[in-house]
């Protein structure tokens, strides 16, 4: 999962139903009328054909759900365009393999990069290569160290998910007396983690019946997810919900659970995955809910690198240039809205 961005800047709406919807304009050499007085002659980006554009992508490798879903977000809205060139890498958490690749692409001197770094710290020096060598970046989500080694960054909202996280949470348990809540964190070494952690034990502040009781990391994965899960629901016989920060790892989370015999709370996860959305709309478990933190986002950053390599501003934004930071919002998908995220589950 990605690396926490301390700048949330503008919020960007709920991006897991429209990640492009702002950005809808982000894309042609079409301009409003030059009469018109709301727009300073300015061009805007929009869908149709335009300045042709080389964008160079370079991405995660895909072991994890979420970050499959980003590398698929950037290649099928970059075939949505016909005046866009998509140069993407095989994709790599090796850090020293993603600079080598990211190298390669700025040799090709491609118009435009989008770089979702395996270690932002590490590839920011690479990042300010490019942008030395006149080539835009478009940093995604895991951020660099410094802002001069991108154009424009857009991610997600680690501490609003776990805030939203428990904001839900306490909501539904604020009639109930004594409640208790548990936690199944990601990896602690993150700062991701750490943010998420912060955010949902803020929101229970507004909560003063509620108590969390535990916390588990686990690793993102499902079979972390099923043994943590395991160990927290051995150390803890009542408890009244549980936040999982990972739909990946909640898929072994549900095991454990449905081994145990278990259903006596209420479960959040994080992320959006589509197992996690027909979980929620079946409404037969624990799992009601989960906190966004949507791949689309990489669609977006598509999105924005046209508008950078075309020159253009963004629709409805009255500034000339593109934003220098779009934060994501972290919608709660519960059973009254899955049928709108629905399509932008990921796998």
């Amino acid at each position: 999962m990605p690396d926490f961005a301390s700048r949330r800047g503008l919020l960007f709406g709920a991006a897991a139903v429209s990640a492009g919807a702002v950005l809808t304009g982000c894309t042609s050499n079409e301009s409003k009328d030059d009469d018109s007085p709301s727009d300073n002659n300015q061009a805007v980006a929009d869908d149709k054909p335009g300045k042709k554009v080389t964008i160079g992508f370079a991405g995660p490798q895909a072991d994890h759900g979420w970050l499959n879903a980003i590398n698929d977000n950037a290649k099928s809205r970059a075939k949505k365009y016909k005046d866009v060139t998509l140069e993407a890498t095989e994709g790599s958490n090796d850090t020293a393999a993603q600079i080598g690749q990211v190298e390669t692409l700025i040799n090709k001197k491609v118009d435009v990069l989008v770089i979702l770094p395996a270690d932002g710290k590490a590839l920011t020096q690479v990042g300010l290569k490019a942008m030395k060598a006149g080539i835009p970046v478009v940093n995604l989500d895991r951020i660099f160290a410094s802002a001069q080694a991108y154009r424009c960054w857009i991610g997600g909202d680690n501490y609003g998910m776990g805030l939203n996280a428990g904001h839900y949470i306490g909501e539904k348990l604020k009639g109930k007396k004594n409640a208790k809540v548990v936690e199944l964190a990601g990896l602690d070494n993150l700062e991701l983690t750490k943010q998420r952690t912060k955010g949902f034990d803020d929101a229970l502040k507004n909560y003063s019946n509620i108590e969390k009781v535990a916390r588990q990391a686990a690793e993102f994965t499902v079979e972390s997810g099923q043994s943590k899960m395991s160990q927290l629901l051995q150390a803890q016989k009542n408890f009244d919900a549980l936040w999982n920060h990972d739909d990946d790892q909640g898929v072994g989370a549900l095991r454990a659970i449905k081994q145990a015999g278990r259903d006596d709370f209420l479960m959040v996860g994080g992320a959006g995955a589509l197992s996690a959305f027909q979980e929620i709309k079946q409404d037969r478990g624990v799992l009601k809910a989960t906190v966004l933190y949507p791949p689309t986002m990489a669609a977006s950053a598509i999105d924005l690198a046209r508008a950078l390599g075309q020159g253009k501003g963004v629709s409805g934004m009255a500034e000339f240039e593109i934003p220098a930071s779009l934060t994501l919002y972290s919608a709660v998908v519960d059973k009254d809205n899955v049928d709108q995220y629905m399509s932008t589950g990921f796998k």
